[in-house]
């Protein structure tokens, strides 16, 4: 799985003159067919997507190319799952934040309790990217609960690196997040 921009056309230009590196090896993909359709749930709509599917010229291995709004293995797209962090973050209860969001309970629950479970190690992954990406880096101060400091995390990791390449804030705060965990932010195994 490799997280690429949202822009298809741009991301079949890229894979077709070899400037796609592989994540794996460092060699170049190559187009190799498609992944499934999915229907990911926006805000106020639907996103229909069908990804490309890349092979390495190098070691052969085969690579989704996942745009940079979506989550592995979520049907939401990241903007909605990153509001429902905030949510949880600022106090609210998944209950509160599903009628807010229009999603089933079960299905908020289960992403805060995953990000729960993983906050300490988002926080550190993402206060180091902070830190390595910030032209005068500042790290969050612990916030009140641990869920609330890798939330914060994640917020100032994204403002470093505007403060660094202004175009980046072109991208969402949660877009930021999704490509810089390549689309694992919620993944048991991450980072």
């Amino acid at each position: 799985m490799l997280t690429v921009e949202a822009d298809a056309a741009r991301v079949e230009t890229r894979l077709v003159a070899g400037e796609i590196e592989c994540p794996d090896c460092g060699g170049v993909l190559a187009p190799w067919g498609w992944a499934r359709r999915r229907v990911l749930r926006a805000a106020d709509g639907v996103v229909r997507i069908r990804p490309r599917r890349a092979r390495c010229m190098g070691c052969g291995g085969s690579h989704v190319l996942l745009p940079v709004f979506a989550l592995v293995r979520r049907v939401d797209l990241a903007e909605v799952i990153g509001v429902a962090l905030v949510w949880k973050a600022s106090g609210a209860g998944a209950r509160s934040i599903a009628a807010w969001l229009g999603r089933p309970v079960d299905t908020v629950r289960g992403w805060l309790r995953r990000f729960e479970r993983r906050a300490e190690h988002v926080r550190v992954y993402f206060t180091r990217l902070l830190v390595d990406t910030g032209v005068d880096p500042v790290p969050p101060a612990l916030a009140a609960t641990p869920f609330a400091t890798a939330v914060s995390a994640i917020v100032g990791a994204w403002q470093a690196a505007v403060s660094r390449w202004p175009d980046v804030g072109k991208v969402s705060c949660w877009q930021t997040a999704a490509a810089a965990s390549r689309g694992r932010l919620l993944s048991p195994a991450w980072p």
